[in-house]
């Protein structure tokens, strides 16, 4: 809600008009929920032009789960704030240090693990352009969401390796690794932070493939949060106790070239 990210500004005292770019993972409310409120609290005050990454114009679909409605992308309200929408289905530079996954291959086991359904088309001056979608996809009825249009924030930290920031691994945690390695052409991972969407009814067996391919990959931390799993967590813990940490809200991870993140 823009209450709580404009109150969370406020208490860690951070400068928006300090803010280089804006990266949205994907098209579900609860990670773009309160930014309307935010471009309104903010107005004047953002630089103009700030670029905006989105995966693809399938982030502004109107979407639904098993409860009901669950929202769609605000689209003229990015427009109206100045910012610089950028379609980045393909790795992009961020702020000229960070970078996106671009489209999350699936290259592994894992399938995208589906928790809402999209439409097509614009309702009420919300949602996706036709034309701009797989004509596949254009039924005009809600489709199980592919999440095609999700993507990873990633960071090169000289001499660890990448830091991946996962949003909520709709895709796959591991082929959201193997993506931000293909498109940095960096194998060496030092951390993996986000969502890993290893929920129920995922059952033992999965938890353990992702397990071995993680280690395997190798990182040196995996910061678990939200839609991670408890179960996840202990079967991951127990294997590599020295690797995974839960996160929290209001936690702050520093990454330097010291012997640890604090």
């Amino acid at each position: 809600m823009p209450e709580t990210i404009n109150n969370n500004i406020s208490v860690l005292q951070l400068n928006t008009a300090e803010i280089d770019a804006f990266v949205l993972s994907h098209g579900h409310y609860d990670h773009f929920g309160g930014l309307v409120g935010f471009l309104a609290a903010n107005k004047g005050k953002l630089k103009r032009n700030l670029p905006f990454f989105i995966g693809g114009e399938d982030c502004f679909c109107t979407r639904e789960t098993a409860v009901g409605q669950y929202g769609a992308l605000d689209r003229k309200a990015i427009l109206d704030a100045e910012l610089a929408l950028m379609l980045a289905q393909g790795p992009a530079v961020v702020a000229d240090h960070g970078f996106t996954t671009g489209k999350i291959a699936q290259a592994s086991f894992e399938r995208p693990l589906r928790p809402s359904s999209e439409k097509i088309g614009i309702i009420n001056g919300f949602g996706c352009f036709p034309d701009k979608v797989a004509p596949v996809k254009n039924t005009g009825t809600f489709i199980p969401d592919d999440f095609e249009h999700e993507i990873a924030t990633n960071f090169m930290l000289k001499d660890k390796g990448l830091v991946v920031l996962t949003s909520c691994s709709h895709r796959g945690v591991i082929n959201t690794i193997r993506q931000s390695q293909a498109a940095s052409g960096i194998s060496k991972v030092h951390a993996v932070i986000g969502g890993f969407h290893i929920v129920p009814p995922l059952d033992d067996k999965y938890i353990h493939q992702v397990i071995a391919s993680l280690k395997e990959i190798g990182p040196d931390y995996l910061v678990l949060a939200h839609c991670c799993g408890e179960r996840f967590y202990d079967l991951a813990r127990a294997e590599m106790p020295e690797k995974v940490i839960r996160s929290a809200v209001g936690t702050r991870f520093v990454f330097a070239n010291g012997p640890k993140p604090t």
